[in-house]
């Protein structure tokens, strides 16, 4: 084995997630090319390598290195080099030059040991130069920790995280019992844990192991929606994943009793687990939905007759008896349900209510679980709207650390009605938060969709709510007169009802373009979002105005292709627009972008108004305004005024959202919709997968692949099993009763 040091004068090619490098080193007596595996690479950084020369059949001599070591550069123009190659926050090219002339060789030193120095270069101050010496301070940690964890099969993301969670400490820390990453750390599973655990030296049978594999178990059937699993089923899925026995991991289960971590519990006869958070949200929500059931109710003075008719009236709506129904039903129940389709006047029923309300001098609270869907409440009904979230002042404790709704039952929400729109969404702990926060005697009413897809989260409250005959329900069947004339609507019911859609009647709003092959499928996508849609509606924009969804992430008509290629159609590599490559994802100055989990700590600011808060959440879509490359971050605009900084290390929260999934779409309407249909996995081409999405187009909906697909998605009515105890709970609180 052979020890070099060198510049990297070059960056070949790296692998951002894996660590795989390509680059050209120079050495003070020759110039190689270099193959091994970097969390970080970068041009202008110094490495001591050791490894051996190898001949590529193809690319000649190499030197393949098997482990490597930072080294800051000693000469003058090492450390330019270095610090122009924007590692270190607040330092570009020029500034690099200007603190290089004038300070020489002594300028790491300063860096790290006299920041205040920095000060003598014109254009920066104190702020900059504290800035820079807490940078270079990071940069130098973090190439020890990534070192380190580089040798265990650690990603270089992985590792940033790592750095970021327990700063120099890292190696120390996992050490101890490398199973806490999974916990404690978002995004890293526990195959990568036991991955780092086995290069530690820990026993397949450690408690430790055992018990984050069971957890681990639970929690992929809770991110499949359920909240609890038949224990006899997790015994098996657990035993066969870590090759032990079941009743070592029946052992682990009473371990991990005993410690709080998870409930055991029976519904219907037979033994489930659940982790103890959702054991604890189905048990609070059916106590909370009891008490609000039970709850005197402040009286109404209105006439409800009167205050229909006078609503109906003014805005020249005239409700249906079942729709007058679902109103008396609402407005006397201390709890109730409305659930029906597109066109079947759920938006006419909640301002009907808001009327009966607002004339009766009730205080009336509206939510939705998402931004997006929010805002499009305030929209159609002129009254306003917040996300649930907001609503429930969800914030990050300083005390606990994590983030938690400042509404509580000890703090409640001071409104006479809540009403949650779009409530097919809200998944449990959701529920529970708000069911917290809602005091005996507050009338809470929920508007959904029983037939759209569940929530993202675990839990299938909706559904369970209607099939326990706990709460009071209204089912909407009938469908307006106007809403009778868009096909949309016509076909969604079609759809939902097992029947074929009705395909491209004359000056419809729902089309069908016939393709069998994917490739053609993701062209005509392409040429119909870039010149054909707007061309034919005008005043149409093909980013803003048309969505384009697909059941999968996969495959050439997957979310991740159709968004390669559809970013090179409206925003293609060009000189002079900033760019930002992350994995295996490219960000540029004017690309689409969502959101794609909750960070409810993320800053905003809208500028027009001086206005600051918190909060970014999942499905939330923006446009990229600005690429920083000096001081590595990027800012993303919401809702056309709200400015979002994130930080290089930040960017596996966004996702390109030219196309986005049938699940990510959830709560959103779009003027235009377009589909792929091709073959997808079973559990995704189905009927209320399909019945989802196409309500999701407001004005058109087009659908290009097979025919005969589509018609295998409708017949497909099966409804992935979520393994939920709500309904069977607030079922037997009826027959306790």
């Amino acid at each position: 084995m052979e020890i070099k040091i060198g510049v990297f004068t070059d960056i070949i090619f790296h692998n951002e997630e894996n660590g795989y490098t390509i680059a050209e080193m120079e050495t003070d007596e020759e110039l190689l090319t270099v193959v091994g595996n970097l969390s970080k690479a970068v041009r202008g950084t110094c490495y001591e390598l050791t490894g051996e020369f190898k001949i590529h059949p193809r690319y000649g001599e190499q030197f393949v290195f098997s482990s490597a070591a930072e080294k800051l550069p000693t000469t003058v123009s090492g450390i330019e080099v270095f610090l122009a190659s924007g590692v270190i926050k607040g330092i570009g090219p020029k500034t690099a030059t200007s603190i290089v002339n004038c300070f020489g060789e002594k300028s790491l030193d300063i860096m790290e040991n006299d920041p205040d120095r920095l000060c003598q270069i014109s254009g920066i101050g104190p702020k900059t130069a504290d800035k820079i010496a807490k940078s270079f301070a990071e940069h130098k940690e973090f190439a020890k920790v990534s070192m380190a964890f580089q040798e265990m099969g650690v990603t270089s993301s992985q590792a940033l995280r790592l750095y970021k969670a327990y700063g120099r400490n890292a190696i120390s820390v996992i050490s101890e019992n490398p199973y806490r990453l999974v916990d404690e750390l978002y995004g890293f599973g526990f195959r990568k844990a036991d991955q780092v655990a086995e290069k530690m030296g820990v026993a397949g049978d450690s408690p430790f192991r055992i018990q984050s594999g069971i957890k681990y178990g639970l929690t992929a059937y809770v991110n499949d929606g359920s909240t609890y699993v038949p224990r006899d089923i997790l015994c098996e899925k657990v035993a066969e994943m870590l090759e032990l026995t079941r009743e070592q991991i029946a052992d682990g289960i009473f371990d991990l009793i005993i410690s709080g971590d998870i409930q055991m519990d029976e519904i219907d006869g037979e033994k489930v687990t659940y982790l103890f958070s959702f054991y604890n949200g189905e048990q609070t929500v059916c106590r909370n939905l009891n008490s609000l059931a039970k709850a005197e109710l402040k009286t109404l003075t209105v006439d409800i007759d009167k205050c229909i008719e006078m609503t109906e009236n003014t805005t020249e709506v005239y409700l249906s008896e079942s729709q007058k129904s679902a109103v008396k039903k609402s407005v006397q129940s201390g709890v109730s349900v409305i659930t029906g389709g597109p066109g079947t006047g759920k938006t006419t029923i909640i301002n009907t209510i808001i009327n009966i309300f607002e004339e009766n001098d009730f205080k009336v609270a509206i939510a939705a679980p998402t931004g997006r869907a929010a805002k499009r409440i305030t929209e159609t009904s002129g009254h306003y709207a917040s996300t649930i979230h907001r609503l429930l002042e969800y914030f990050y404790s300083e005390d606990t650390g994590d983030m938690q709704f400042g509404k509580t039952r000890e703090d409640p929400l001071e409104y006479d009605v809540v009403i949650v729109d779009e409530a097919s969404m809200v998944d449990l702990i959701l529920m529970k938060g708000l069911t917290d926060a809602v005091k005996p005697g507050t009338r809470l009413i929920l508007v959904g969709d029983s037939d759209q897809l569940p929530s993202v989260g675990a839990g299938n409250v909706l559904r369970d709510l209607i099939l326990s005959g706990f709460v009071t329900t209204s089912k909407l069947t009938e469908i307006y007169r106007q809403a009778q004339e868009s096909m949309i609507v016509t076909n969604a019911h079609r759809i939902n009802h097992g029947e074929y859609p009705t395909l491209n009647s004359k000056d419809g709003d729902f089309f069908h373009m016939e393709r069998n092959n994917e490739i053609q499928m993701r062209e005509l996508i392409v040429d119909l979002v870039k010149e054909r849609l707007p061309d034919y509606y005008g005043g149409i924009d093909g980013v803003r105005d048309i969505q384009v969804l697909s059941p999968t992430k996969k495959g050439n008509v997957g979310t991740i292709e159709l968004n390669r290629v559809l970013q090179e159609t409206f925003n293609p590599h060009r000189e002079g627009i900033s760019e930002k490559k992350f994995m295996d994802r490219v960000f540029r100055v004017g690309d689409k972008v969502m959101q794609i989990k909750n960070n409810y700590q993320m800053e905003w600011k809208i500028l027009s108004r001086g206005e600051a808060g918190q909060g970014v959440f999942n499905g939330d879509v923006g446009f990229i305004a600005y690429i920083d490359a000096e001081n590595q971050n990027l800012t993303v605009i919401y809702d056309d005024e709200k400015y979002v900084e994130y930080d290089f290390s930040q960017l596996d929260e966004l996702e390109l959202a030219y196309a986005v999934t049938v699940h990510k779409s959830q709560g959103s309407e779009f003027p235009i919709m377009v589909m792929p249909i091709s073959w997808f996995p079973p559990m995704l081409a189905t009927r209320n997968l399909l019945y989802t999405a196409v309500t999701r187009g407001k004005k058109v909906v087009v659908l290009v692949g097979s025919e005969n697909r589509l018609r295998a998605m409708v017949d497909n009515d099966r409804i992935k099993l979520r393994y939920s105890g709500l309904a069977y709970r607030l079922s037997n609180l009826m027959t306790f009763d």
